[in-house]
């Protein structure tokens, strides 16, 4: 019998019971967003609770300026990556040693370009002799400046129980005049939690090792947990032992994660495990302190393809035991990012960008270089109309002569008018050097990296206070009296050179690729 044939009086207790079912649903539901509601304010409550934070008052108040936006409204972001090799906290167990505070053994500048299409990640390595500015101490005073140091020791400075990224950050805006916008710091425990989150990262290992508790099979393999920290770790027996084989196993490593990440994607199962582990492990400076700012910030780069990602180590030579920074080659790298510019020279969308085959590699065709074309004029920079420490040519400059030969002042003087400068004053004899030396206040960094480009080999130091940069001339200008010819204050070269073309890895190259130095 249908509805239809029903007499009214049957009709009513089955509605009755349609509306008595119609409720239970209702309230179920009400139940479900309640207890779902519920589930994700503890959930957020969990890892608002497991992200730590550095105190703001460690970031130096004298910073490079904020990247300005594109024309096409996105801006330019610095990330800065450290993977602190603290023994507190448990990771002595994952890394072997004594408890104690670590040094950042593993640094990676990100520089995300203003499309958020494309990416650059800068490695700095370990041992690099650099200028530690003044960094604030736990009880609230400030060192002063140490100049040859070791990269790492910064984040030692202080003594912290999580060490000093503060220290850290003012460091490398000391070394590229870029501004660091964010920092996040991923301990050992962190790390390996991270890589069994996403069941394992796919690597090559260049040859069996067997020392310092590390233990390795030569081959390509998938690492999780212990292995896969001895893998970033291991230096000892692979290459020459050095940092600079274990920084491309790193890039090599990076590389491989986000290639999994972008691959396959992670429903909840995995995502919240990940979610737990990267913000227990996580310290971040203050504009990333929350969950939701976390996400935020991931959620800018979901549009960076593996294929536009591009890993340099920072140009180097061995100075004994220790680093030493490549000139005009670092300081053309970083004003390569401060403008935005890819590392062949060109502009994100610049139609005339050389396409370098799939890998969008420019070492792969190093002699195309960036055309005339693509260099800035003084109108179209970024340090047009800026103030000095931006690193424009309306810095002044003060010439001294330490070569002991005569009038090389004054023709240094006549040579940088022909560069731009017009604010010079020639000063006195100094006590001889064999090097060109260029001195600048915190806030002057920029510019005294554009006016190193045309001195090679010029060593940088930073001085307390002043407004003008101190340019000594060194034996090594006598019979060179003018900068290098054709070039010009913040100019992009001809040819990239070889200490940025020759330490460049593209993300997606096969794993087992240039993975050993040495």
């Amino acid at each position: 019998m249908t509805d239809a044939t029903q007499s009214p009086a049957a009709a009513k207790p089955r509605r009755r019971r349609a509306r008595r079912i119609a409720q239970g649903l209702g309230a179920t539901t009400a139940v479900l967003v309640v207890v779902a509601a519920g589930l994700g304010a503890w959930y957020y409550q969990r890892l608002d609770h497991n992200i730590t934070t550095f105190a703001p008052e460690g970031i130096a108040t004298s910073r490079p300026p904020v990247a300005p936006p594109a024309p096409t409204g996105g801006r330019p972001v610095n990330v800065l990556l450290l993977g602190s090799d603290t023994r507190s906290g448990g990771n002595d167990d994952l890394g072997g040693g004594d408890v104690g505070v670590g040094h950042s053994d593993t640094a990676i500048l990100l520089h995300v370009y203003a499309d958020h299409k494309h990416a650059v990640g800068v490695s700095i390595p370990r041992d690099t002799l650099v200028t530690i500015p003044p960094c604030r101490l736990a009880d609230g005073r400030w060192t002063t400046a140490r100049t040859n140091q070791m990269f790492n020791s910064a984040f030692t400075i202080g003594e912290f129980e999580n060490g000093n990224p503060a220290c850290t950050q003012n460091t490398v805006e000391e070394l590229t005049g870029l501004r660091v916008d964010h920092t996040l710091v991923v301990d050992f425990k962190g790390f390996a939690s991270i890589t069994e989150a996403v069941g394992g990262v796919d690597v090559c290992v260049p040859n069996d090792v067997d020392s310092y508790g590390i233990h390795l099979t030569k081959g390509r393999q998938t690492v999780a947990g212990q292995q896969a920290v001895d893998y970033v770790r291991a230096r000892h027996g692979l290459g020459d032992s050095s940092d600079i084989g274990r920084m491309r196993r790193q890039q090599a490593f990076m590389s491989s994660l986000i290639g999994k990440v972008q691959k396959d994607g992670f429903d909840l199962t995995t995502l919240l495990p990940l979610t737990d582990a990267a913000t227990k492990s996580l310290t971040v400076d203050p504009d990333l302190g929350s969950p939701y700012k976390l996400a935020e910030f991931a959620q800018s780069l979901q549009n960076i393809k593996l294929g536009d990602i591009q890993f340099v180590t920072l140009p180097w030579r061995f100075q004994g035991a220790r680093v030493a920074i490549v000139q005009p080659d670092a300081s053309i790298l970083w004003n390569l990012l401060r403008q935005d510019r890819t590392l062949d020279g060109h502009l994100t969308d610049d139609p005339a960008r050389p396409s370098a085959g799939p890998s969008g590699d420019p070492s792969a065709d190093s002699s195309a270089g960036a055309s005339a074309s693509a260099s800035p004029d003084a109108s179209t920079g970024p340090s047009a109309g800026s103030s000095p420490g931006a690193g424009n040519t309306d810095v002044s400059i003060v010439i001294h002569n330490a070569a002991k030969s005569g009038g090389l002042a004054g023709r240094t003087e006549l040579a940088l008018r022909g560069n731009g400068y017009r604010d010079i004053t020639v000063g006195g004899n100094s006590p001889a050097r064999s090097t060109t030396l260029i001195e600048y206040a915190p806030d002057l960094r920029p510019a005294a990296e554009r006016l190193a480009q045309l001195y090679p080999g010029a060593e940088l130091r930073a001085a307390s206070g002043g407004n003008a940069l101190t340019l000594t001339l060194g034996q090594d200008r006598v019979g060179a009296d003018t900068p290098d010819p054709g070039s010009s204050p913040g100019a992009i070269p001809s040819a990239i050179p070889d200490g940025i073309t020759g330490n460049t890895r593209a993300a997606d190259s096969d794993l087992c690729s240039d993975l050993s130095f040495g």
